[in-house]
C-alpha cells in the first residue's frame, strides 16, 4: 500500500472510538449502534441494470447509458458524453437588453469604438484617482454600450480584457464572449446602477483590488413579516420515534470522464481527454486516471453508482425498511469550462442523477438546485428582468419540475411552484414535516445578474416565498426544514451580504418553533453553522436557535474524499437525534485490484464524537444548543477542533492540519457564523481544507 493510501493513526482513532461509543444505547428513542455494516466493499465492474439502454463504449471506459428523457421526450445523443469528442463552444442562444435606439450597425461600431477609447483612457489615464473610482467611471461609460449596442459588446470586453493585461487570451474569452457569460454581463451592464451600489458590487466581482467587497445594507423590517413571532411559540414534544433520512449532495457526474487520462493536469478539469500535465512532454501522462475517480476529477460513473449501492447496506435501509425521505443539497453538473457546457448538458445530467437516486433510494427525494444546475453555471435570472430576460431560465425549471413529478417526489402543485419559484417549492411529507427549498443562486456572488439592484435583497421574490411558506407552517403548527445549496456563512466568502442578512432575520422570526433544520451543500466539506437571535449579536446556549449542516459531497474534487450522511429524525419534532457519516478513501482507488470497487467505511456518529465533550444529555436532540455546545467544548479543549478539521475534509490525506491558536480560534467563529456579515468578522484564510491554508500558524 502506498503511503498516500494508508489510513493515519487520528483517523484510526476518531473511527474506532466513534463506533465504539456509538454502540451505547441513547435515551428518547435514540439508535443503538452503527445503522448499518460498518463497511461496504463495492462489486467491481458497472452495475448494467442502472439504465436500461447503453451506446457502444471502448473497452476499458465507462459505460454510456442512452437517455430517454420523458420530459423533452427526447433520447440524448452519444456525442454530447463522448469522451472523445468534448465541445468547444456553447450552442445555447443568448439574450441581451432591448437597445434604446435604433442604430445601423456602422453607427453600434462607432459607439463601442468611441467607448473603447474613453474606457482606456479611464484606466490608463491619471485625472481619476483610486482604482474603485476608476472601474466605476469605467463601466458608467461602457453603460451605453450596453444601452445602444448590446450584441457588440461581449467582444468589446474580450479585446478590453486582453489589450489591458486583465487575464490571459484564453481566459478572457472564457470570461466575456457572448456564448459563455459576455452577454449575461451585457445585461448587467445594461440594467444595474453601475455608478451606485452595483457598480461597487461589479467592480469588487471583476478584482477586490477594484473595490473592497460592499457590506450589508440597511435593511427595511417594516411590514416584512405578516405577524409577529408568538411570545409564547413552543415547538411539539418528541414522539420517541425515529426514522432514517439521508442527505447527498454535490454529485458532480463527470459522464465524459476518460480512464487512463491525465488526473493531475495543469488547470481545468482532470481526468478528460483534453486534460494536460504542462510540466511534462506532450502525449505522456503523469497520474493515469483510475476507474473510479481522483483528487482533482469529479464523479465518473463508477463511483457514484458505488456510493449509491453502498446507502442501503450502511443506512441498514431496503425496501421493507425504506428511508423516511432523502435531502439532496444541489449540484450534478460536471466543473468543465464554460465553452464546454449547454443545456443540453445539463438536463443530460439532470435526467441522469435523478434517475440514479429514484433505482438506488427509498423513499421521495426533495431535491434543491445547485450553482452548476444551469447554464451558463451558476446564472440564474430574477422574474423581475424585463421582458424575455426574466424568464430566459425557464427552460431549467420547467424540466426540472417536471422530472421530480415524474419520480413522484412532488405533485403537479408542487411542480408548479418549482416552475414559478426558479426550482423551489414547498411539500409536505408524508411524516407532516414541511419541506421548503429555495433556489441560493439569488445570494451567490458568482451569479452575475445578483449585480442588478444590490440594494434590494429580495429582488428574485425567493424570500417573500420562503416567508409566506413559514408563516403557513407556523399557522398550521408544522415543522419545517429549510433546503438549499450556497451556504449561507461560515467565512462568508461565498455569498452576497444583503439576501443572506435577510435570511438571518427569516430565520430569528421562524426559529426555533418553526425551523427545525436547515440544510446546504457547495463546499463539498463537512460543515456546521449555527443561527442565533437578534442576529447573532449574542452567541450562547440560550441564543441559538437554528443549526445548519453543510453536507459532504459524493464528488473528491478537490483533494476530498467522497461521502453522504444519514440521519436519525424524530417524527413529531423533526429534530435530528443522530448522524452518521460514511466516506470513500479515494487514495486508495488507484491500487484498486480488478476484482473490487470502492469500499465506503462508516466515518463517525456526530453523537459519539462531540456528545460527550459538549456534556450532552443522552436523550436531547442534536440542535443548535448542542453545536453551540460543542464549539464551547472546543475552547477548551482545541484537539476537538483539530478533529473536526479531519472530518471536514472526510478524512482526506490531503486535509490540511488545524492545531494552531489562529485555525481554531477560526473554525469556532465560522460555525456560529449564519450570515456574510457575521462571517466576514471572522479570521480570513482557513475556511477551507482543500488546499493548504491561505492563513499560516
Amino acid at each position: 500500500m502506498s503511503a498516500a493510501a494508508r489510513t493515519s493513526p487520528l483517523q484510526v482513532i476518531i473511527v474506532f472510538t466513534a463506533a465504539i461509543m456509538a454502540i451505547g444505547r441513547y435515551g428518547g428513542g435514540a439508535s443503538t449502534g452503527i445503522p448499518g455494516v460498518s463497511s461496504f466493499v463495492a462489486p467491481a465492474g458497472y452495475p448494467t441494470s442502472a439504465f436500461s439502454s447503453y451506446y457502444p463504449s471502448p473497452s476499458g471506459q465507462e459505460p454510456q447509458p442512452a437517455l430517454y428523457d420523458p420530459v423533452l421526450n427526447i433520447t440524448f445523443p452519444r456525442n454530447l458524453t463522448n469522451p472523445d469528442t468534448l465541445p468547444d463552444n456553447d450552442p445555447d442562444p443568448v439574450y441581451y437588453p432591448q437597445p434604446i435606439a435604433n442604430l445601423s450597425v456602422a453607427a453600434q461600431q462607432a459607439v463601442i469604438k468611441s467607448i473603447l477609447a474613453e474606457v482606456s483612457e479611464i484606466i490608463n489615464g491619471s485625472s481619476i484617482q483610486g482604482n474603485c473610482s476608476k472601474c466605476i467611471a469605467a463601466l458608467s461609460v461602457a453603460k451605453s454600450a450596453a444601452q445602444l449596442a448590446p450584441s457588440l459588446v461581449p467582444a468589446a470586453m474580450v479585446a478590453l480584457c486582453t489589450s489591458s493585461g486583465f487575464h490571459s487570451a484564453s481566459t478572457c474569452a472564457e470570461d466575456f464572449e457572448a456564448s459563455t457569460f459576455g452577454a449575461i454581463w451585457t445585461q448587467v451592464l445594461g440594467l444595474a446602477d453601475v455608478a451606485g451600489l452595483d457598480g461597487q458590487y461589479i467592480c469588487s466581482s471583476l478584482s477586490t483590488s477594484f473595490c473592497p467587497a460592499p457590506g450589508v445594507s440597511p435593511l427595511n423590517m417594516t411590514g416584512l413579516f405578516p405577524k409577529p413571532k408568538p411570545a409564547n411559540a413552543k415547538k411539539p414534544k418528541a414522539s420517541g420515534k425515529l426514522v432514517k433520512v439521508l442527505h447527498m449532495s454535490d454529485f458532480h457526474l463527470d459522464p465524459r470522464y476518460k480512464v487512463g487520462s491525465e488526473s493531475n493536469c495543469s488547470s481545468g478539469l482532470c481526468c478528460r481527454s483534453n486534460a494536460l500535465n504542462t510540466a511534462i512532454p506532450a502525449g505522456h501522462v503523469s497520474n493515469s486516471a483510475p476507474l473510479y475517480g481522483a483528487f482533482t476529477c469529479d464523479t465518473p460513473y463508477d463511483l457514484g453508482l458505488a456510493a449509491l449501492q453502498a446507502v442501503g447496506p450502511m443506512t441498514g435501509t431496503r425496501k421493507s425498511n425504506p428511508l423516511a425521505w432523502t435531502v439532496y443539497t444541489g449540484d450534478l453538473v460536471s466543473h468543465e469550462s464554460q465553452n464546454e457546457l449547454s443545456r443540453l448538458y445539463a438536463e443530460y445530467e439532470e435526467d441522469s442523477i435523478y434517475g440514479m437516486l429514484k433505482t438506488y433510494l427509498t423513499g421521495p427525494v426533495y431535491p434543491a438546485l445547485g450553482n452548476h444546475d444551469t447554464n451558463p453555471e451558476a446564472i440564474d435570472a430574477p422574474h423581475s428582468l424585463p421582458g424575455p430576460l426574466g424568464t430566459q431560465f425557464s427552460w431549467n425549471y420547467d424540466h426540472v419540475a417536471g422530472l421530480w413529478q415524474h419520480e413522484g417526489w412532488l405533485n403537479s402543485t408542487g411542480a408548479e411552484q418549482a416552475r414559478l419559484h426558479y426550482g423551489g417549492y414547498s411539500v409536505k411529507n408524508q411524516y407532516g414535516l414541511r419541506v421548503i427549498t429555495i433556489n441560493t443562486d439569488f445570494w451567490y456572488k458568482a451569479n452575475f445578474l445578483n449585480y442588478i439592484n444590490t440594494a434590494d435583497s429580495d429582488v428574485s421574490g425567493t424570500f417573500a416565498f420562503l416567508i409566506q411558506e413559514l408563516q403557513a407552517a407556523e399557522d398550521a403548527g408544522e415543522r419545517v426544514w429549510i433546503v438549499g445549496h450556497v451556504l449561507s456563512g461560515w467565512d462568508g466568502s461565498n455569498p452576497l451580504p444583503n439576501p443572506t442578512n435577510l435570511f438571518y432575520q427569516i430565520v430569528d422570526r421562524y426559529s426555533p418553533h418553526v425551523i427545525a433544520n436547515i440544510f446546504f451543500g457547495h463546499t463539498h466539506e463537512d460543515q456546521q453553522m449555527i443561527y442565533y437571535a437578534n442576529n447573532g449579536t449574542n452567541q450562547s446556549l440560550s441564543t441559538a436557535l437554528t443549526p445548519g449542516w453543510i453536507g459532504p459531497s459524493v464528488t473528491p474534487l478537490n483533494n476530498l474524499n467522497s461521502g453522504f450522511r444519514l440521519y436519525e429524525v424524530d417524527t413529531a419534532t423533526f429534530d435530528i437525534y443522530e448522524a452518521y457519516t460514511f466516506y470513500a478513501n479515494v487514495s486508495a482507488f488507484p491500487s484498486l485490484p480488478s476484482t473490487q470497487g470502492p469500499t465506503y467505511n462508516f466515518e463517525y456518529s456526530t453523537r459519539a464524537t462531540y456528545g460527550p465533550a459538549a456534556k450532552w444529555p443522552a436523550d436531547a436532540p442534536l440542535n443548535a444548543t448542542f453545536w453551540h455546545a460543542v464549539t464551547e467544548a472546543m475552547e477548551a479543549d482545541h484537539s476537538l477542533v483539530s478533529t473536526f478539521n479531519t472530518l471536514q475534509g472526510k478524512m482526506s490525506v490531503r486535509t490540511p492540519n488545524c492545531t494552531c491558536e489562529a485555525c481554531v480560534d477560526a473554525k469556532i467563529c465560522y460555525i456560529r457564523s449564519g450570515s456574510v456579515a457575521l462571517g466576514r468578522a471572522c479570521p480570513q484564510g482557513w475556511g477551507s481544507v482543500q488546499s493548504p491554508y491561505k492563513a499560516k500558524c
